[in-house]
């Protein structure tokens, strides 16, 4: 077969015709991709560029969803930290608020072991001495001025403003 492809190859190198078709054949197949080759250049520039503004919508885009979700999970994490502040602020004040009570209550437990009188007692003390008066002024039959109202007695310094839930839980 390499033997009559060569005797047909040798056949036509002498024939200028056919010699004269494939050289205009081969021409215009040079031409033909010079002129698929700038073509592609020329629509692959365009191409390029439309991908490119695309590529430019897509980010954008992206972006803007993006920080959407950041701004959403900033929030959510802002409120989780509010609620747990309070919640914290909230139990701190009444660990304070118990560890008040208890101290006023031992206090008042030692004041009474000693013997010291609470407010109620000295009042009670005070309504029976002028009950007493007036039955001592009745069956002696005497007339005095009605008695006056006992004095009341020095009311007890009372401990200092409480500070706001917030401070208290900073000293604590």
């Amino acid at each position: 077969m390499a033997r009559k492809l060569k005797q047909l190859a040798e056949k036509s190198m002498t024939d200028p015709k056919l010699l004269q078709a494939v050289r205009e054949s081969a021409q215009e197949i040079w031409q033909a991709g010079l002129g698929a080759f700038a073509k592609a250049q020329q629509e692959g520039t365009k191409l390029f560029e439309a991908l490119v503004k695309e590529g430019e919508g897509l980010s954008k885009k992206t972006r803007s969803v993006a920080e959407g979700k950041i701004n959403e999970v900033t929030g959510n994490v802002s409120k989780a930290a509010t609620e747990i502040s309070s919640k914290a602020q909230a139990q701190a004040t009444e660990a304070w608020d118990k560890l008040e009570q208890v101290f006023e209550d031992r206090v008042a437990r030692a004041l009474n072991r000693l013997g010291v009188p609470t407010q109620r007692d000295v009042q009670t003390l005070a309504k029976r001495v002028e009950e007493l008066t007036a039955s001592v002024h009745a069956l002696s039959g005497a007339k005095t001025a009605p008695a006056r109202k006992a004095a009341r007695p020095a009311a007890a310094k009372r401990p200092a403003a409480r500070k706001p839930a917030a401070k208290r839980a900073r000293a604590a």
